[in-house]
Protein backbone atom coordinates (compact mmCIF):
# COMPACT_ATOMS: atom_id res chain seq x y z
CA UNK A 1 0.00 0.00 0.00
CA UNK A 2 2.74 2.54 0.88
CA UNK A 3 4.53 1.74 -2.54
CA UNK A 4 1.45 2.22 -4.35
CA UNK A 5 0.90 5.53 -2.65
CA UNK A 6 4.86 7.07 -2.91
CA UNK A 7 3.95 5.84 -6.75
CA UNK A 8 0.59 8.12 -6.68
CA UNK A 9 3.04 10.77 -4.92
CA UNK A 10 5.13 10.58 -7.68
CA UNK A 11 3.10 10.92 -10.38
CA UNK A 12 1.35 13.86 -8.88
CA UNK A 13 4.46 15.29 -8.22
CA UNK A 14 5.32 15.28 -12.19
CA UNK A 15 1.73 16.50 -13.14
CA UNK A 16 2.20 19.39 -11.17
CA UNK A 17 5.76 20.05 -12.26
CA UNK A 18 4.85 19.95 -15.70
CA UNK A 19 1.69 21.58 -15.59
CA UNK A 20 3.60 24.54 -13.94
CA UNK A 21 6.62 24.31 -16.84
CA UNK A 22 3.55 24.47 -19.60
CA UNK A 23 1.36 27.15 -17.96
CA UNK A 24 4.93 29.20 -17.23
CA UNK A 25 6.22 28.85 -20.85
CA UNK A 26 2.72 29.75 -22.32
CA UNK A 27 2.24 32.81 -20.38
CA UNK A 28 5.96 34.20 -21.03
CA UNK A 29 6.34 33.09 -24.42
CA UNK A 30 3.83 34.90 -25.64
CA UNK A 31 4.78 38.45 -25.19
CA UNK A 32 8.58 38.33 -23.67
CA UNK A 33 10.33 38.79 -26.90
CA UNK A 34 8.25 41.44 -28.23
CA UNK A 35 8.66 43.00 -24.25
CA UNK A 36 12.13 42.89 -23.67
CA UNK A 37 14.13 45.32 -25.78
CA UNK A 38 11.96 48.35 -24.98
CA UNK A 39 12.49 46.93 -20.84
CA UNK A 40 16.56 46.40 -21.42
CA UNK A 41 18.44 49.18 -21.69
CA UNK A 42 20.85 47.89 -24.24
CA UNK A 43 21.46 47.43 -28.30
CA UNK A 44 23.75 46.42 -30.61
CA UNK A 45 25.44 50.04 -30.64
CA UNK A 46 25.55 50.03 -26.70
CA UNK A 47 27.43 46.48 -26.99
CA UNK A 48 29.67 48.31 -29.83
CA UNK A 49 30.50 51.18 -28.03
CA UNK A 50 31.32 49.05 -24.57
CA UNK A 51 33.43 47.28 -26.46
CA UNK A 52 35.39 50.26 -27.63
CA UNK A 53 35.92 51.48 -24.54
CA UNK A 54 37.45 47.91 -23.44
CA UNK A 55 39.58 48.06 -26.47
CA UNK A 56 40.90 51.58 -25.74
CA UNK A 57 43.82 51.30 -24.14
CA UNK A 58 45.64 48.85 -26.68
CA UNK A 59 48.56 50.31 -28.48
CA UNK A 60 49.17 47.64 -31.34
CA UNK A 61 47.82 47.88 -34.54
CA UNK A 62 44.96 45.33 -35.56
CA UNK A 63 41.71 44.88 -37.09
CA UNK A 64 38.32 44.29 -36.35
CA UNK A 65 35.84 42.91 -39.06
CA UNK A 66 32.70 40.96 -39.25
CA UNK A 67 33.45 37.44 -41.05
CA UNK A 68 31.09 36.23 -43.22
CA UNK A 69 30.16 33.03 -43.00
CA UNK A 70 27.50 30.90 -43.94
CA UNK A 71 23.32 31.39 -43.65
CA UNK A 72 23.94 35.37 -43.66
CA UNK A 73 25.88 34.90 -40.35
CA UNK A 74 28.59 36.90 -39.29
CA UNK A 75 31.95 36.49 -36.80
CA UNK A 76 33.19 39.16 -35.11
CA UNK A 77 37.10 39.32 -34.99
CA UNK A 78 39.67 41.26 -34.46
CA UNK A 79 43.38 40.58 -35.62
CA UNK A 80 46.65 41.11 -34.59
CA UNK A 81 48.66 40.60 -37.30
CA UNK A 82 52.66 40.29 -37.89
CA UNK A 83 52.90 40.23 -41.22
CA UNK A 84 57.08 39.39 -41.17
CA UNK A 85 56.27 36.37 -39.00
CA UNK A 86 56.15 33.22 -40.28
CA UNK A 87 55.61 31.43 -36.57
CA UNK A 88 51.34 29.76 -36.61
CA UNK A 89 48.64 31.83 -35.76
CA UNK A 90 47.67 31.57 -32.02
CA UNK A 91 43.45 31.69 -32.33
CA UNK A 92 41.30 32.79 -28.49
CA UNK A 93 37.76 31.70 -28.15
CA UNK A 94 35.89 33.10 -25.07
CA UNK A 95 34.27 31.19 -22.54
CA UNK A 96 30.30 31.67 -21.98
CA UNK A 97 28.73 35.02 -21.68
CA UNK A 98 32.07 36.65 -23.01
CA UNK A 99 33.73 38.54 -25.72
CA UNK A 100 36.77 39.33 -27.37
CA UNK A 101 37.07 42.63 -24.97
CA UNK A 102 37.87 39.80 -22.37
CA UNK A 103 41.40 39.54 -23.47
CA UNK A 104 42.17 43.23 -23.22
CA UNK A 105 44.87 42.56 -20.65
CA UNK A 106 46.47 39.68 -22.78
CA UNK A 107 46.58 41.31 -26.51
CA UNK A 108 49.85 43.05 -26.03
CA UNK A 109 52.24 40.43 -24.78
CA UNK A 110 50.97 37.28 -26.65
CA UNK A 111 50.89 39.13 -30.04
CA UNK A 112 54.56 40.12 -29.83
CA UNK A 113 55.95 38.30 -32.73
CA UNK A 114 53.08 36.17 -33.64
CA UNK A 115 49.51 36.73 -35.47
CA UNK A 116 46.75 36.28 -33.05
CA UNK A 117 43.24 36.03 -33.64
CA UNK A 118 40.39 36.67 -31.21
CA UNK A 119 36.55 36.46 -32.54
CA UNK A 120 33.16 36.12 -30.85
CA UNK A 121 31.62 33.02 -30.91
CA UNK A 122 28.68 32.79 -32.58
CA UNK A 123 25.80 33.55 -30.90
CA UNK A 124 27.53 35.73 -28.64
CA UNK A 125 29.45 39.51 -28.59
CA UNK A 126 29.12 41.44 -31.22
CA UNK A 127 29.19 37.98 -33.88
CA UNK A 128 25.27 37.23 -35.54
CA UNK A 129 22.60 35.28 -33.57
CA UNK A 130 21.11 32.63 -34.87
CA UNK A 131 18.47 30.08 -34.26
CA UNK A 132 20.24 26.60 -32.79
CA UNK A 133 18.92 23.51 -32.99
CA UNK A 134 17.49 22.06 -29.73
CA UNK A 135 19.71 19.09 -29.59
CA UNK A 136 23.02 18.98 -28.23
CA UNK A 137 25.05 17.32 -30.54
CA UNK A 138 23.30 19.13 -33.66
CA UNK A 139 23.88 22.40 -31.46
CA UNK A 140 27.95 21.50 -30.84
CA UNK A 141 27.94 20.84 -34.66
CA UNK A 142 26.52 24.14 -35.83
CA UNK A 143 29.10 25.78 -33.10
CA UNK A 144 32.21 23.51 -34.83
CA UNK A 145 31.02 24.06 -38.47
CA UNK A 146 30.93 27.95 -38.19
CA UNK A 147 34.53 28.18 -36.78
CA UNK A 148 35.36 25.74 -39.44
CA UNK A 149 33.99 28.45 -41.75
CA UNK A 150 35.40 30.96 -40.18
CA UNK A 151 38.99 29.83 -40.50
CA UNK A 152 38.35 29.02 -44.40
CA UNK A 153 37.30 32.87 -45.07
CA UNK A 154 40.67 33.61 -43.18
CA UNK A 155 42.78 31.54 -44.73
CA UNK A 156 44.44 29.75 -41.95
CA UNK A 157 46.00 26.67 -42.61
CA UNK A 158 47.26 26.09 -38.70
CA UNK A 159 46.20 27.43 -35.98
CA UNK A 160 47.55 26.80 -32.33
CA UNK A 161 43.63 26.99 -30.48
CA UNK A 162 43.45 28.58 -27.00
CA UNK A 163 39.69 28.24 -25.68
CA UNK A 164 38.56 29.45 -22.06
CA UNK A 165 35.37 27.91 -20.34
CA UNK A 166 32.89 26.67 -23.00
CA UNK A 167 35.93 28.10 -25.47
CA UNK A 168 37.83 25.33 -24.57
CA UNK A 169 35.27 22.66 -25.06
CA UNK A 170 34.29 24.15 -28.66
CA UNK A 171 38.56 24.31 -29.14
CA UNK A 172 38.02 20.60 -28.18
CA UNK A 173 35.23 19.21 -30.19
CA UNK A 174 36.76 21.57 -32.98
CA UNK A 175 39.88 19.42 -32.89
CA UNK A 176 38.35 16.24 -32.85
CA UNK A 177 36.40 17.11 -36.23
CA UNK A 178 40.01 18.98 -37.84
CA UNK A 179 42.67 17.63 -36.29
CA UNK A 180 45.20 18.37 -39.56
CA UNK A 181 44.07 22.71 -38.57
CA UNK A 182 44.89 22.25 -34.90
CA UNK A 183 49.47 22.24 -33.92
CA UNK A 184 48.54 22.95 -30.55
CA UNK A 185 45.16 22.87 -28.19
CA UNK A 186 45.27 25.38 -25.15
CA UNK A 187 42.42 25.09 -22.69
CA UNK A 188 41.87 26.96 -20.26
CA UNK A 189 39.79 26.26 -17.06
CA UNK A 190 38.26 23.97 -19.31
CA UNK A 191 33.96 23.60 -19.18
CA UNK A 192 32.05 20.35 -20.01
CA UNK A 193 34.98 17.89 -19.76
CA UNK A 194 33.64 15.82 -16.90
CA UNK A 195 30.33 13.47 -16.50
CA UNK A 196 27.93 14.67 -14.06
CA UNK A 197 28.31 12.41 -10.85
CA UNK A 198 25.92 9.81 -10.37
CA UNK A 199 25.75 11.20 -6.79
CA UNK A 200 25.74 14.31 -7.66
CA UNK A 201 21.99 15.06 -5.67
CA UNK A 202 22.60 12.64 -2.82
CA UNK A 203 22.36 13.20 0.40
CA UNK A 204 20.46 16.38 -0.22
CA UNK A 205 16.54 15.53 -1.28
CA UNK A 206 15.19 18.30 -2.83
CA UNK A 207 11.73 19.82 -1.67
CA UNK A 208 8.69 20.02 -4.21
CA UNK A 209 8.43 23.46 -4.05
CA UNK A 210 12.14 23.94 -4.79
CA UNK A 211 11.68 21.33 -8.24
CA UNK A 212 8.18 23.34 -8.58
CA UNK A 213 10.83 26.54 -8.83
CA UNK A 214 13.20 25.17 -10.95
CA UNK A 215 10.33 23.43 -13.26
CA UNK A 216 9.15 26.85 -14.02
CA UNK A 217 12.53 28.39 -14.48
CA UNK A 218 13.64 25.49 -16.75
CA UNK A 219 12.43 27.03 -20.06
CA UNK A 220 14.58 30.31 -19.37
CA UNK A 221 18.25 30.18 -20.23
CA UNK A 222 20.94 30.95 -17.86
CA UNK A 223 21.15 34.51 -17.74
CA UNK A 224 17.03 35.39 -18.63
CA UNK A 225 17.55 36.80 -15.16
CA UNK A 226 19.84 39.81 -16.41
CA UNK A 227 17.31 40.63 -19.40
CA UNK A 228 14.14 40.38 -16.77
CA UNK A 229 15.96 43.05 -14.23
CA UNK A 230 15.23 45.77 -17.13
CA UNK A 231 17.03 48.69 -16.14
CA UNK A 232 18.14 47.16 -13.40
CA UNK A 233 20.51 44.70 -14.99
CA UNK A 234 23.77 47.22 -15.17
CA UNK A 235 23.30 46.99 -11.63
CA UNK A 236 22.42 43.70 -11.12
CA UNK A 237 26.02 42.57 -12.97
CA UNK A 238 27.73 45.15 -10.85
CA UNK A 239 26.02 43.35 -7.05
CA UNK A 240 26.97 39.86 -8.44
CA UNK A 241 30.07 40.21 -9.85
CA UNK A 242 32.15 43.20 -8.47
CA UNK A 243 35.43 41.30 -8.83
CA UNK A 244 35.64 41.69 -12.43
CA UNK A 245 36.22 45.59 -11.97
CA UNK A 246 38.96 44.63 -9.43
CA UNK A 247 39.96 42.21 -12.13
CA UNK A 248 41.23 44.94 -14.93
CA UNK A 249 41.71 47.50 -12.14
CA UNK A 250 44.96 48.01 -13.95
CA UNK A 251 43.30 49.11 -16.85
CA UNK A 252 39.96 50.63 -15.84
CA UNK A 253 39.20 52.82 -12.96
CA UNK A 254 35.04 52.94 -13.81
CA UNK A 255 32.89 50.30 -14.60
CA UNK A 256 33.75 49.84 -18.40
CA UNK A 257 33.91 45.74 -17.90
CA UNK A 258 30.90 45.53 -16.03
CA UNK A 259 29.25 47.09 -18.38
CA UNK A 260 30.99 45.53 -21.27
CA UNK A 261 29.71 42.37 -20.10
CA UNK A 262 25.98 43.49 -19.70
CA UNK A 263 25.86 44.50 -22.89
CA UNK A 264 27.22 41.39 -24.29
CA UNK A 265 24.36 38.92 -22.26
CA UNK A 266 21.47 41.42 -22.30
CA UNK A 267 20.96 41.04 -26.18
CA UNK A 268 18.85 38.24 -27.70
CA UNK A 269 19.73 34.80 -26.34
CA UNK A 270 21.10 32.73 -28.72
CA UNK A 271 24.65 30.82 -28.09
CA UNK A 272 23.37 31.30 -24.56
CA UNK A 273 20.25 29.07 -25.90
CA UNK A 274 22.50 26.79 -27.56
CA UNK A 275 24.83 26.29 -24.16
CA UNK A 276 21.25 25.35 -22.04
CA UNK A 277 20.64 22.88 -24.94
CA UNK A 278 24.30 21.46 -24.48
CA UNK A 279 23.70 21.04 -20.16
CA UNK A 280 21.98 18.60 -17.88
CA UNK A 281 21.33 20.12 -14.21
CA UNK A 282 23.12 21.61 -13.19
CA UNK A 283 25.85 23.16 -15.77
CA UNK A 284 27.84 19.71 -16.87
CA UNK A 285 27.45 18.77 -20.29
CA UNK A 286 25.64 16.68 -22.27
CA UNK A 287 28.28 14.98 -24.16
CA UNK A 288 31.02 15.41 -21.67
CA UNK A 289 34.22 15.78 -23.59
CA UNK A 290 36.17 12.88 -21.71
CA UNK A 291 34.01 10.89 -22.74
CA UNK A 292 35.65 11.45 -26.22
CA UNK A 293 38.99 13.39 -26.29
CA UNK A 294 40.92 9.98 -26.30
CA UNK A 295 39.79 9.88 -30.02
CA UNK A 296 41.74 13.12 -30.42
CA UNK A 297 44.84 12.80 -33.23
CA UNK A 298 47.70 11.44 -30.78
CA UNK A 299 50.22 14.36 -32.56
CA UNK A 300 48.15 17.77 -30.86
CA UNK A 301 49.59 18.34 -28.19
CA UNK A 302 47.59 19.75 -25.22
CA UNK A 303 47.72 22.49 -22.27
CA UNK A 304 45.24 22.09 -19.85
CA UNK A 305 46.05 25.56 -17.66
CA UNK A 306 43.85 26.14 -14.25
CA UNK A 307 44.31 28.84 -11.28
CA UNK A 308 45.07 27.52 -8.19
CA UNK A 309 41.95 29.28 -6.51
CA UNK A 310 39.50 28.48 -8.92
CA UNK A 311 36.34 26.43 -8.18
CA UNK A 312 36.28 24.12 -11.37
CA UNK A 313 37.56 21.08 -10.66
CA UNK A 314 41.41 20.94 -11.83
CA UNK A 315 41.30 17.18 -12.63
CA UNK A 316 40.73 17.36 -15.80
CA UNK A 317 44.05 17.51 -17.01
CA UNK A 318 45.18 14.27 -14.94
CA UNK A 319 42.08 12.38 -16.76
CA UNK A 320 43.13 13.46 -20.29
CA UNK A 321 46.84 12.24 -19.55
CA UNK A 322 45.57 8.72 -18.60
CA UNK A 323 43.19 8.71 -21.73
CA UNK A 324 45.92 9.42 -24.17
CA UNK A 325 49.39 8.24 -22.44
CA UNK A 326 51.24 8.23 -25.72
CA UNK A 327 50.65 12.35 -26.26
CA UNK A 328 52.05 15.36 -24.95
CA UNK A 329 49.40 16.53 -22.26
CA UNK A 330 50.98 18.70 -19.83
CA UNK A 331 48.78 20.44 -16.82
CA UNK A 332 49.76 24.23 -15.57
CA UNK A 333 48.25 25.65 -12.11
CA UNK A 334 48.90 29.40 -12.30
CA UNK A 335 48.84 30.41 -7.86
CA UNK A 336 46.53 33.39 -7.22
CA UNK A 337 44.32 33.11 -9.84
CA UNK A 338 40.73 32.06 -10.48
CA UNK A 339 38.58 30.82 -12.75
CA UNK A 340 39.00 33.79 -15.27
CA UNK A 341 43.49 33.14 -15.01
CA UNK A 342 44.02 35.52 -17.98
CA UNK A 343 42.45 38.51 -15.91
CA UNK A 344 43.88 37.43 -12.39
CA UNK A 345 46.81 36.53 -13.12
CA UNK A 346 47.63 38.13 -16.65
CA UNK A 347 51.63 38.52 -16.57
CA UNK A 348 51.83 34.61 -15.29
CA UNK A 349 49.25 33.96 -18.07
CA UNK A 350 50.77 35.86 -20.85
CA UNK A 351 54.60 34.00 -19.97
CA UNK A 352 52.66 30.60 -19.96
CA UNK A 353 51.12 30.99 -23.09
CA UNK A 354 53.80 32.49 -25.06
CA UNK A 355 56.15 29.92 -24.04
CA UNK A 356 53.35 27.30 -25.07
CA UNK A 357 53.22 29.06 -28.59
CA UNK A 358 57.00 29.38 -28.64
CA UNK A 359 58.09 25.45 -28.25
CA UNK A 360 54.98 24.74 -31.07
CA UNK A 361 57.28 27.08 -33.40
Amino acid sequence: MAEGSDMVSSYSERGLIGALRAAVWSFVSGWLSSWLPAWCPTSIPHLKEAEEKMLKSITRTYSKEHILISGGNKVWTLAFKQPLSNKTPLVLLHGFGGGVGLWVLNFENICQDRTVYACDILGFGRSSRPHFQGDAEKAEEQFVQSIEEWRKELGLEKMIFLGHNLGAFLASAYSLKYPSRVKSLILVEPWGFPDRPDNADEGRPIPIWIKAVGAMLSPFNPLAGLRLAGPLGLSLVQRLRPDFKKKYSSMFDDDTVTEYIYHCNAQSPSGETAFRNMTVPYGWAQRPMLQRIDKMHLDIPITVIYGARSCIDGNSGSTIQSLRPNSYVKTIAIRGAGHYVFADQPEDFNQKVTEICDSVD
